[in-house]
C-alpha cells in the first residue's frame, strides 16, 4: 500500500491528536474520582449512582479514537496496486539538447532565453502522446539531465531544475552537445531519431559540423532552435532576482550577447534537419509539430506499469460508522458487563 503526495501525507497529523485525547482522558478520570473523594466516601456515591459504567465510558473514547484515526489515514488517501497492464506506443525519440550557457541568462527575449527555453520545450511536450524524451543541459561542456522516457511528468519536472550552474565549464560547446545527445539513442532500436537543440548559436568551439555529421551517418536529425536576437543584449548578473551589475569582458566593457542563427542554420542542414526561431513559442510548436508528422512512428517495446487505485473511502466510511455508534452509545452499565466486573464496580 502507499499513500499520496506529500501535501496529502500532512492528514496523518491528525493522529496526533490520540495521545493527547488520552491524556485528557486519564487526567478526567483523576479528577472526577478526587471530586467522589471530596463530596464523600468513594462507595456511597457509586450507589447513588449505580448505573454510571467507568468501561463503557472507556469504550465510548476508544471507539472515538478509533475513528479519529481512521478519518486520518483517509484523508491521506491510501492506493493499492491492481494489476499490471501491457501498453505498446509508437513514436520517435527525441533528446532535447539545451544550452544552459551565461549568455542564455540575456533578457533580449522575455523573461529571459533560458525561460523562454523552458516554455518552448513544455509546450513541445504537450504535443507529445507517444514519444520518448530526454534531456541534456550543455555549456562548455554537456551534461546529462534526464534519460530517454515516457514520463512527460517527471520530465517538465527536470525541466524546470534546469539552471546555468548546472555545468561548471563555461563557454557554449555545441559539439559536446551533439556528441552526448547522440549516446542517447539505443543502438538497437529501430526507432527514429531526433535531436531538438536549443540555443542562441554562440558557439565557442570547433567540430560542430562533425558531430552533426556523426549524428546523420547514425540516422539522427537535428532540429536547431534560436532563442535570442540579432540586436542581442547583455547579460545580467543578479543577486537574490535583482540586477547588480552586468557581465564584462577582459577589457572591461559590458558584453552584448547576439543571437548566431547561421551557426544553428548550418547544423540543421547537414542532418536534413530545420531550423526555426524560439522567440514565438507558437511557430516552434507548429513547425516541430508538422516536422513530427512527417517522420514514420515506430513501435517501441513493450512497456509495464502499475495502476494503482484509490482506498480512501473504506477508510472514510469506517470512521464515519465508528462516529455513528458512538453517538448512540451510552456511558451506563449493561448486565452483561456488570457480571463480568471488569472495574471491581460490584455492588456490596
Amino acid at each position: 500500500m502507499m499513500f499520496d503526495e506529500i501535501d496529502e501525507n500532512k492528514y496523518f497529523y491528525l493522529l496526533l491528536l490520540i495521545p493527547l485525547l488520552v491524556l485528557l482522558f486519564l487526567y478526567n478520570l483523576y479528577w472526577q474520582r478526587k471530586k467522589q473523594r471530596e463530596f464523600g466516601d468513594i462507595e456511597l456515591v457509586r450507589r447513588l449512582a449505580p448505573e454510571r459504567s467507568v468501561f463503557k465510558s472507556a469504550l465510548k473514547f476508544g471507539v472515538l479514537l478509533l475513528a479519529i484515526a481512521a478519518l486520518s489515514v483517509g484523508l491521506a488517501n491510501p492506493k493499492t496496486g491492481t494489476k499490471m497492464e501491457t501498453v505498446k506506443r509508437e513514436g520517435i525519440d527525441i533528446v532535447f539538447a539545451i544550452d544552459v550557457s551565461k549568455s542564455m541568462l540575456s533578457e533580449d527575449v522575455a523573461p529571459s532565453r533560458l525561460e523562454k527555453t523552458k516554455q518552448v520545450v513544455s509546450q513541445l511536450i504537450n504535443q507529445f502522446a507517444g514519444d520518448r524524451i530526454g534531456i541534456v543541459a550543455y555549456a562548455g561542456s554537456a551534461f546529462p539531465v534526464l534519460p530517454i522516457t515516457t514520463d512527460y511528468s517527471v520530465a517538465k519536472m527536470f525541466l524546470q531544475g534546469i539552471n546555468t550552474n548546472m555545468v561548471s565549464s563555461q563557454g557554449t560547446s555545441l559539439e559536446e552537445a551533439i556528441s552526448l545527445s547522440t549516446t542517447y539513442f539505443q543502438e538497437d532500436q529501430q526507432a527514429n531519431k531526433l535531436i531538438i537543440l536549443i540555443s542562441d548559436g554562440e558557439d565557442h568551439t570547433e567540430g560542430a559540423s562533425d558531430a552533426a555529421a556523426a549524428a546523420k551517418k547514425a540516422g539522427i536529425k537535428i532540429i536547431t532552435i534560436g532563442i535570442g536576437t540579432a540586436k542581442g543584449g547583455p547579460i545580467p548578473l543578479k543577486i537574490n532576482g535583482r540586477v547588480q551589475s552586468f557581465q564584462r569582458d577582459q577589457n572591461d566593457e559590458v558584453v552584448i550577447s547576439k543571437l548566431n542563427r547561421e551557426s544553428l542554420m548550418t547544423i540543421a542542414k547537414n542532418t536534413n534537419g530545420g531550423y526555426v526561431s524560439g522567440n514565438n513559442t507558437k511557430e516552434v510548436v507548429d513547425y516541430v509539430k508538422n516536422a513530427l508528422d512527417n517522420i514514420e512512428k515506430t513501435e517501441f517495446e513493450t512497456q509495464q506499469f502499475t495502476d494503482y487505485n484509490s482506498q480512501f473511502q473504506w477508510f472514510i466510511g469506517f470512521a464515519l460508522l465508528l462516529l455513528v455508534i458512538d453517538t448512540f452509545l451510552l456511558e451506563r452499565k449493561t448486565a452483561w458487563v456488570r457480571k463480568l466486573n471488569l472495574f471491581n464496580e460490584k455492588e456490596s
